[in-house]
Parts: C-alpha cells; sequence; structure tokens
C-alpha cells in the first residue's frame, strides 16, 4: 500500500535514510532495508527488546525511547541498544527472606543513588524508577514491587544512571520477594500448576508440536482473545 506521508530524514548509527514519516522508529529501519535479527520482540510495547537512543535536530540532548513506539522525526539521529550490558546478581528465592536490608545486600550500589530522578525520566513506560529505587533502598518491598510491576526491563534507566545503578534488576528481585513471602501466590496459579501437573494440557499442546506453519498460524489469528 501506497504511503504518501511526508518523507523525513533519520540517521541510524550514522547512515542517512529517508522515510515516511510517519512510522515508528523500528517500521523506518525496515523500510530503509534494516532486517532484524535482534532488538524486536513483541513490537507492540510489552517485551523492551528494541531500547532506542536518539538525538533530535538541533538538540544536544540524548533521549530513549523503544523503537515499536517512537514516530521518528525529521533529523533524528538514532541508535539501538537492544542489550544493556549490566552484571546479575544470582541468588535462590528459597535462601532469601524479606528483611529489610535484603535488596542492598544484594545490589550495595542502591547506596549510591543521588535522587536525581534521570532513572524515571528515561523510563519509556512511564514508571516512577527512582521512587522504587528509593524505597528498595529504604527496605520496603511491597511498595518497590508495587512501583516496579510495570518495569519490562529494557535497560534504559541503567543507561542513564549516573551512579551506575541497574534499577530493572533491583525491581525484579523485590517483585519476586514480594510475590513469594509477602502477597503469596494466587489461587487460580496454584489451580492452573496442578491442572498442568496432572496433564491436562498434555494433549492439546502435542497436537500443536505436529502443527506445520500454516496451520499453526490459523490457529493463532482465530485464537479466541480475552479483553480485560
Amino acid at each position: 500500500m501506497e504511503n504518501n506521508a511526508e518523507i523525513v530524514t533519520i540517521y541510524v548509527m550514522g547512515k542517512k535514510h529517508n522515510v515516511p514519516g510517519d512510522l515508528t522508529i523500528m517500521k523506518a529501519m525496515e523500510y530503509a532495508g534494516h532486517q532484524f535479527t535482534r532488538g524486536a520482540g513483541c513490537r507492540g510495547g510489552y517485551c523492551g527488546a528494541c531500547a532506542t537512543l536518539y538525538r533530535k535536530k538541533g538538540s544536544y540532548k540524548l533521549e530513549g525511547a523503544l523503537a515499536c513506539q517512537k514516530i521518528v522525526e525529521d533529523g533524528m539521529y538514532i541508535a539501538q541498544i537492544p542489550f544493556n550490558p549490566a552484571e546479575k546478581t544470582t541468588y535462590s528465592l528459597d535462601e532469601l527472606r524479606p528483611d529489610a536490608n535484603t535488596i542492598l545486600e544484594y545490589y550495595p550500589e542502591l547506596s549510591r543513588c543521588l535522587a536525581c530522578n534521570t532513572c524515571t525520566k528515561a523510563c519509556p513506560q512511564d514508571i516512577m524508577v527512582m521512587d522504587y529505587v528509593q524505597a528498595s533502598l529504604r527496605g520496603d518491598i511491597e511498595q518497590a514491587a508495587k512501583l516496579s510491576f510495570d518495569c519490562i526491563s529494557c535497560g534504559l534507566c541503567a543507561v542513564r544512571c549516573p551512579a551506575e545503578i541497574v534499577p530493572y534488576n533491583v525491581g525484579q528481585l523485590a517483585r519476586r520477594l514480594y510475590a513469594r513471602y509477602v502477597d503469596g501466590p494466587s489461587q487460580h496459579v496454584l489451580d492452573r500448576v496442578k491442572e498442568v501437573e496432572e496433564g491436562k494440557f498434555d494433549e492439546g499442546i502435542k497436537e500443536l508440536k505436529n502443527m506445520d506453519k500454516a496451520a499453526l498460524q490459523e490457529r493463532y489469528e482465530t485464537r479466541e482473545k480475552i479483553l480485560e
């Protein structure tokens, strides 16, 4: 289908491209011939795989977004960061307890937080990142878990943090502690686990594994959609 949108100029990793101005960064990159081998997942703002840094024409400010959400602008300089090279602490939840100092013990860099709010400004989900970092520092696991609930671990907060904290890993530990020890598993989850263990879905999984690509695609496209 012909696109009659105004043509704009963007720069992907320094290379100039002319693309329709109504496309997202991801679609504009594909329009320009880029083939995604990584850095593209759900394409709907849910997986965090397409974290992108960019500068607007004439601006000194480095900004971040998800490539599947942000619409291109004329003169935009773009660089994708589909992976943030951050060390992830390993632990066993069975050996942890929801104590006030647990998160700080595994992520002592929290004490370096400057409360500058740069992490919050960088978040494409509009999550109050600094607030859950501060809650984690205080040992308020419930608050940290709830404030970080919508985090998709895109890494943009960690890229921008001047204290070199990795907030998304901190939030993940808070949510795990909260779910395991504070809130506890929901009854519908326990019921579903029991159904899985009893083999309720074995035949359905076997059927799907034996389908070819065309049949799987048809099944997916005609599936029953549950709207919340």
